[in-house]
């Protein structure tokens, strides 16, 4: 439990030397991977049985035509498609903002240091050590958070633009990944 604590500690202090425009940051962050998490889970656990039910629902369909037939596959296809994209570009908004809120610590933290110069004068370094602190550390947050969300994004993108291609297969039946009978 004393690591614990001492985890708290660390963070506090790093939110704390960094500015508020941090916790923004922290926000954005847990927002960002909740739904990259969603995303994964979705490919992980219950994309294969969407893609089982929108191929038993078109089995189980009577076509009094071809066209009815073709008709219904592309509306079950594009159904599977926008449950494969849910979500992802809020993803790759939330990636884009990451930095940009960084920026905004670099402005804040930048504004503080020359408030501190204007009161004291320039040759007080130690004074000014704490606005380049907050200058600092939010674009470091922003950018590493941006980082993490990009490389994620990869695998995720990769599973989408898999699966779109499949769900035509998942739709009539013939892939083996997907339908399981």
């Amino acid at each position: 439990m004393i690591w614990l604590t001492e985890l708290y500690i660390a963070l506090r202090d790093f939110m704390e030397s960094g500015g508020p425009v941090l916790w923004y940051i922290a926000l954005l962050v847990t927002f960002m991977w909740a739904l990259i998490f969603e995303r994964v889970y979705y490919f992980l656990f219950v994309h294969d049985e969407l893609a089982n039910g929108i191929n038993k629902r078109y089995l189980g369909m009577k076509f009094p035509t071809p066209w009815h037939k073709n008709v219904t596959k592309g509306r079950l296809i594009s159904e599977g498609k926008i449950a494969i994209n849910r979500n992802i570009q809020l993803i790759q908004v939330c990636i884009a903002l990451c930095p940009l809120f960084g920026l905004m610590g670099t402005v804040t933290g930048m504004i503080e240091v020359f408030q501190v110069m204007a009161f004291n004068g320039g040759g007080d370094a130690r004074s000014m050590a704490g606005g380049v602190s907050k200058a600092t550390l939010p674009t470091m947050a922003g950018m590493v958070s941006a980082l993490s969300g990009v490389l994620a994004m990869i695998w995720v993108k990769n599973q989408v633009e898999t699966n779109e291609l499949l769900m035509g297969e998942y739709v009539s039946g013939h892939s083996k990944k997907g339908v399981k009978k």
